[in-house]
């Protein structure tokens, strides 16, 4: 049997290949002290200027390869060679102290690595990775080397490192990168996203996978599992081999359904979406049939950034998308942060209860200009495609009417500017409130739409934070409580005429399907990789029965309940 590490499950798939072992080429860093400062600075100045390219370039590379939210990515670590904490504070070191550059850059980069390591918040934690990344950049200009190259591989690899930069993963090649493997690294850092962009199966956290790995020796990945297995004996290499072509057969099976209906066997038709972060994810959704984006979560176009993007920045991101959906329907979230989405630009404040405090629509109807700002890009936009506004955490009527109110506003400003825009442009919200679930007839009168929004529902509903790992088992979203609320949401907006949809997870779970049917909902949106599963699923159905099956699933007492009664039907 080959020696088992377990780690992060960052990206799901199967692969088995030969190893990868990729190091960087910096040397270490000498003290040298009594140095002449002018030489130093200029040597610095010059390493600047030379990695502040390579990144140019980089981003470059990526809004083409990835889109505009990858990409900025790097604009974020340009801001790290220009802010006077980081450069700055170097120059002040090499001229305070007389050091060498090298030396100087090490210490800088050190603390302000250990500062972000400490911070309370994973989304803060996980910028440490970006200073490690200038700095190494920085540190080969000052040395004469190069770091190390992908370009070098030639065929089918595990990528194997104690880390990947943005700058490593933007150049990955899917078609010879099976999988990669890291020492350290979370599901948020940017190697775990970009890995899930690119669709390569990924673990990471897998803590000294690095030094436990030669070159060439074959290595197997379950990036589900979180499981890597070096030097597989047979029968664990034909078990990978196996299941890594039982995805690609799987693959191709569903792909034939790609162009196909979301229809039941008795013609009950469902509309399945895919949910997004950048316009980059537009490919993967069309790739994989979707109907429409059931969610464009544009928080991520305010990430990784020093402030806020401009009008024009969302309005080019918003169009982008509209344009290449041709046509297919396209739900805007309106800006949801706070809670476990910490923008340190805004300055929000530090709260005891941050998921039940000042976040998403809370802060938008206080911040009117922030929200007037991209409400004026997603109007702009909707001239373009079929744009829907979709605000979150709404838990009463009046939050609904002021948030309408801004949307009049501004278009207003935009007709008397003579700006097109969409009049009739929907606007929904979504439910993820238990309070906004009981009072759904009453919500229902206000806007063209729902769609519920499972993950924080299901918290707030089984009073548990997804993220406590002591109490994740309350985390229970097929409990009959949960049902009975997405019931009550569904009966209450189809009384006035008005369709939900649902851009949770339990949405794109195969297990939810035929009691979510049941129900009556009317759109689900999902990662694109599952949208074909479901849609195979929902094929398989007959309406009629899975309306049977939710009333049943309603009366039962427990999530296993409703789970041992879902396998049993199938």
């Amino acid at each position: 049997m080959g020696t088992r590490f377990t780690g992060i499950a960052a990206s799901d798939g199967v692969a088995i290949a030969p190893a990868f072992v990729l190091s960087t080429s910096a040397q270490a860093v000498e003290e040298r002290r009594g140095v002449p400062i002018g030489p130093e600075i200029e040597r610095l100045e010059v390493a600047l200027r030379a990695a502040k390219g390579e990144l140019e370039s980089l981003r470059e590379t990526a809004d083409v390869k990835l889109g505009a939210e990858h990409a900025q990515i790097f604009t974020a670590h340009i801001q790290i060679l220009e802010d006077p904490e980081f450069a700055g504070a170097i120059r002040g070191m090499i001229e305070g102290e007389e050091v060498n550059a090298e030396f100087a850059l090490n210490q800088v980069a050190k603390q302000l690595i250990a500062l972000f390591e400490q911070m309370d918040n994973e989304y803060m934690r996980q910028r440490a990775a970006d200073i490690k990344d200038v700095s190494q950049r920085l540190l080969a200009k000052l040395q004469g080397s190069s770091q190390s190259s992908l370009a070098d591989i030639q065929e089918p690899v595990v990528l194997v490192a104690n880390d990947l930069a943005p700058s490593d993963t933007i150049q990955l090649d899917a078609s010879l990168v099976r999988a990669f493997v890291t020492d350290i690294g979370g599901r948020t850092s940017h190697s775990a996203i970009m890995a899930r962009s690119l669709g390569i199966p990924a673990v990471v956290g897998l803590g000294e996978i690095t030094a436990n790995v030669q070159a060439g020796q074959l290595i197997a990945v379950d990036g589900a599992a979180g499981l890597v297995v070096v030097d597989p004996d047979p029968e664990e290499q034909a078990s990978f081999s196996s299941r890594a072509a039982g995805e690609a057969e799987a693959k191709a099976r569903l792909l034939a359904l790609k162009d196909e209906p979301s229809q039941t066997l008795d013609g009950r038709r469902v509309e399945l979406a895919g949910n997004i972060g950048t316009p980059a994810d537009v490919a993967a959704v069309l790739a994989n049939g979707g109907e429409g984006v059931g969610l464009f979560r544009s928080e991520f176009l305010y990430m990784n950034r020093q402030d806020a993007p401009s009008e024009e920045e969302q309005f080019a991101a918003y169009r982008e998308v509209a344009e290449r959906m041709g046509g297919k329907p396209v739900i805007v979230r309106t800006l949801d942060v706070g809670g476990d989405k910490e923008i340190p630009y805004l300055d929000l404040p530090k709260e005891a209860n941050p998921f039940l405090g000042y976040r998403a629509i809370r802060v938008c109807l206080d911040r009117t200009e922030l929200f007037n700002t991209q409400l004026r890009a997603i109007l702009r936009a909707s001239h373009y495609g079929k744009l829907r506004i979709m605000f979150p955490m709404i838990s009463t009527v009046t939050e609904i009417r002021q948030a309408k109110a801004r949307v009049e506003a501004v278009k207003a400003e935009l007709r008397a500017a003579g700006t097109p825009f969409d009049e009739n442009i929907e606007i929904g919200i979504m439910i993820e409130i238990p309070a906004a679930a009981v009072a759904a007839d009453l919500l229902a009168k206000e806007v063209d739409f729902f769609s519920i929004g499972t993950n924080d529902l299901v918290q707030y509903t089984m009073a548990c934070d997804r993220m406590n790992e002591r109490i994740s088992h309350l985390y229970q979203p097929l409990h009959p409580s949960v049902l009975r609320l997405i019931k009550m949401v569904i009966d209450g907006a189809h009384r006035h005429g008005k369709w939900v949809g649902m851009c949770g997870e339990l949405a794109g779970e195969l297990s939810a399907v035929p009691v979510l049917l049941g129900l009556g909902l009317d759109e689900f949106s999902m990662s694109a990789g599952s949208i074909l599963k479901v849609r195979e699923r929902i094929r398989g159905l007959r309406m009629d029965e899975a309306q049977t099956l939710a009333a049943e699933v309603l009366q039962l007492d427990s999530q296993e309940d409703v789970l041992k009664k879902v396998q049993t039907w199938a």
